[in-house]
């Protein structure tokens, strides 16, 4: 790279907005790398710890909260995840674009920080359509898919917050079309 200091990318939404395949793409490029976040939730079929996931016992992450080991981290739908902090200083030290995928309560406590970056939410177009893409998934059951829904009813509600003079989150991007959003996230990035 050029010498440069590299950028933060924040990147959250609600479960089954897009946030997840947009960042898939945005990885694609060589100039981004991405944060490997820890949870404690149970591995998905198809997931690899360490590649999707760094999977520990909740003993394991409250232990590495207490050694101060993460950059954000918070509870979500009663699993903790978190945000290992020295791969993005790392990674904006060689001039990389470091992406995180986050929640809500990780932007906050981003942001209550005072942690530089570009924030962007990315929003269902409704509800309803929330609900459809959840269910269409296959890995979640009613009751947790209305959980679901009702978390995105916050988040929504969370992504237009003014925290500290400024809003929470720099760009909400709604997603119809996927391709099209991630072309949109692409122009912010690299306009």
């Amino acid at each position: 790279m050029n010498g440069a200091r590299g950028k933060l990318v924040v990147i959250s939404g609600p479960s089954g907005a897009g946030k997840t395949s947009v960042c898939r793409a945005l990885k694609q490029r060589p100039e981004v790398e991405f944060s490997v976040s820890a949870t404690t939730r149970a591995m998905r079929a198809g997931e690899r710890d360490g590649i999707d996931y760094h999977f520990l016992s909740r003993d394991d992450f409250q232990r590495r909260i207490a050694e101060n080991q993460f950059l954000e981290f918070a509870t979500y739908n009663g699993n903790m995840y978190g945000t290992p902090r020295w791969p993005m200083d790392q990674a904006l030290a060689r001039g990389k674009t470091f992406l995180l995928e986050i929640e809500v309560k990780g932007t906050r406590q981003l942001r209550d920080r005072g942690i530089p970056g570009l924030y962007v939410f990315i929003a269902p177009p409704s509800i309803d359509e929330l609900r459809r893409r959840l269910t269409g998934r296959g890995s979640n059951d009613p009751v947790e898919i209305e959980q679901r829904v009702r978390i995105a009813v916050d988040e929504i509600a969370a992504s237009r917050e003014i925290v500290a003079g400024a809003p929470l989150y720099d760009v909400v991007v709604e997603n119809r079309v996927l391709d099209d959003t991630i072309r949109a996230v692409e122009q912010l990035l690299w306009p």
